[in-house]
């Protein structure tokens, strides 16, 4: 790289950091369509505080609630052993993108492990997280859907079409979704517990340190019992460990951590001005497409940590 073209980027990180506010615009009442496409075009998130709390779900869900409306269900759920599904991994082959165990599982024995692990109950066990980003409250927890509505009013009249995917999202604090992008508008939207967001906008990039790393996926061993989804062993019976795909792939992925900004940096790391922001059961996050997020999560007084976001 050129001493010019380093000096043209951390101007253009340091241009954008001028003329842009250290935080996030907080909303205390709905925005209009117009509204909501300014922050669209200026690329800028923003949290509409309570947004949500007049929905059926942040009315109704509880634990009560969902394992009578979810029972006798099984749903896909990821596991890992400390929490860091789809997250660059140091390995003996170096550092690789790591995906998660995947099982299918009913949902009230799902929820009872994450409640376990949470209230420290639960010593030998996985981290489990319902966070399969396919579309699955129109889908596997069909069940739930009737209490959010089917789309963000102001997002669909602004950007004319429906939600190509509603997700829903379970886990405890245990399980931390590592810096990312995803190249979608999102409506993110906290129904029980919190959700602790880092957030770091595209022109930030070069601080990421955005490496292309071969893909691996935890898979499961063990001496005592089959592994089939089918005949599903105790926790205790086998152990998750990393492998390389096969046939090799890789995925271009953030490796830089601004909560451990002193390892793995770039040269222009050290200029990022990461944005924070909590979510409370109720509230509303637009992120737009692109920009990096790391969330951590805190839990309910029913020891779960729930929210649904729309693409």
């Amino acid at each position: 790289m050129t001493n010019s073209v380093r000096y043209a980027i951390q101007e253009l990180i340091s241009a954008y950091q001028d003329l842009n506010p250290p935080n996030i615009d907080e909303l205390q009442e709905e925005p209009s369509a117009l509204e909501f496409m300014r922050y669209v075009a200026r690329n800028r998130p923003f949290v509409f505080r309570k947004g949500a709390k007049d929905w059926k779900a942040c009315r109704k869900w509880n634990d009560q609630y969902f394992r009578k409306m979810m029972e006798g269900q099984t749903v896909n759920v990821a596991m890992t052993p400390s929490g860091n599904a789809d997250s660059a991994l140091k390995t003996e082959n170096g550092l690789v993108f790591v995906k998660p165990y995947e099982i299918e599982e009913s949902f009230n024995e799902i929820l009872d492990k994450i409640q376990a692990q949470e209230q420290g109950e639960d010593k030998t066990g996985f981290v489990r997280y319902a966070q399969t980003q396919n579309d699955n409250l129109r889908n596997e927890y069909q069940s739930l859907l009737a209490d959010v509505p089917p789309s963000i009013p102001f997002a669909h009249i602004a950007l004319q079409k429906e939600p190509e995917a509603i997700n829903f999202w379970m886990g405890n604090s245990h399980s931390t979704t590592a810096l990312h992008k995803d190249p979608y508008e999102n409506i993110y939207v906290q129904i029980l517990g919190r959700k602790h967001f880092v957030l770091l906008p595209s022109i930030e990039t070069p601080c990421a340190n955005e490496r292309e790393l071969p893909a691996a996926t935890y898979v499961a061993s063990s001496t005592s019992s089959s592994l089939c989804k089918t005949v599903k062993p105790k926790d205790e019976e086998f152990t998750l460990k990393p492998k390389l795909d096969d046939p090799p792939s890789s995925v271009p992925f953030a490796t830089w951590d601004p909560d451990i900004p002193e390892v793995r940096t770039t040269e222009f790391s050290s200029l990022s001005r990461p944005l924070r922001v909590t979510l409370e059961p109720g509230d509303l996050l637009y992120l737009p497409a692109l920009w990096y997020h790391k969330v951590k999560q805190s839990c309910s007084n029913e020891h779960v940590c729930v929210a649904v976001n729309y693409w």
